[in-house]
């Protein structure tokens, strides 16, 4: 019964201390980015790097990402949405990374995957509607916006961009509506001063 107890307090002070070195080797790593060192706080988790620790894969896809070594990021990213399917923010990564890249239809497909799981996401649900305003499909761009719009009804951005996809979609009355918003909410505008000159 000693030895048990021994054994248990021997493994709780060495977790105890784990828990404290990980606290400071991320602390460290905080310490070099804040300096520009990007490599050197790599290095500083590499040296103790645990493949299943889902903290550790998120700081580094965010370092690698912020090397400009968008790859890297992207795996380490990729890793942490294999080990937490829900995690939002290891999505969000993995957008930067393959936006970063050109990879326009896996960050679409990212996006939806966010969707999935959170259907009001704003910031989803609007650059889903800027990639396919970019893109012409101006019917599946406002989906997206209005579903900003009614979560945020006096959003600058959502309503410029609400505004803009229904003047390309003919909609003049709702897109005049939602440029003099635009007004309230930015008096002077230009964008939308000059989205209101195409109206007649």
């Amino acid at each position: 019964m000693k030895y048990l107890v021994a054994l248990i307090v021997l493994v709780s002070s060495f977790n105890h201390s784990y828990a404290i070195d990980l606290e400071q080797i991320f602390k460290k790593s905080y310490e070099f980015e804040y300096n520009g060192n990007y490599q050197k706080a790599i290095e500083t988790l590499k040296n103790v790097y645990d493949k299943d620790s889902y903290e550790m894969n998120l700081r580094l896809g965010w370092l690698y990402y912020m090397s400009s070594l968008f790859q890297e990021s992207s795996d380490y990213y990729q890793k942490c949405i294999s080990a937490k399917s829900y995690s939002i923010e290891a999505k969000f990564g993995l957008i930067n990374a393959q936006s970063a890249m050109g990879y326009w239809d896996a960050v679409v497909k990212q996006y939806g995957e966010i969707l999935k799981i959170d259907a009001n996401n704003s910031k989803a649900n609007y650059q889903l509607g800027y990639i396919y305003y970019n893109r012409k499909d101006f019917r599946n761009a406002l989906k997206y916006f209005e579903k900003v719009v009614n979560l945020y009804p006096f959003d600058h951005d959502a309503l410029l961009m609400t505004a803009w996809t229904q003047l390309q979609l003919s909609k003049f009355n709702d897109a005049k509506l939602m440029f003099e918003k635009v007004l309230m909410n930015t008096p002077g505008d230009e964008s939308a001063k000059e989205g209101l000159s195409y109206i007649k």
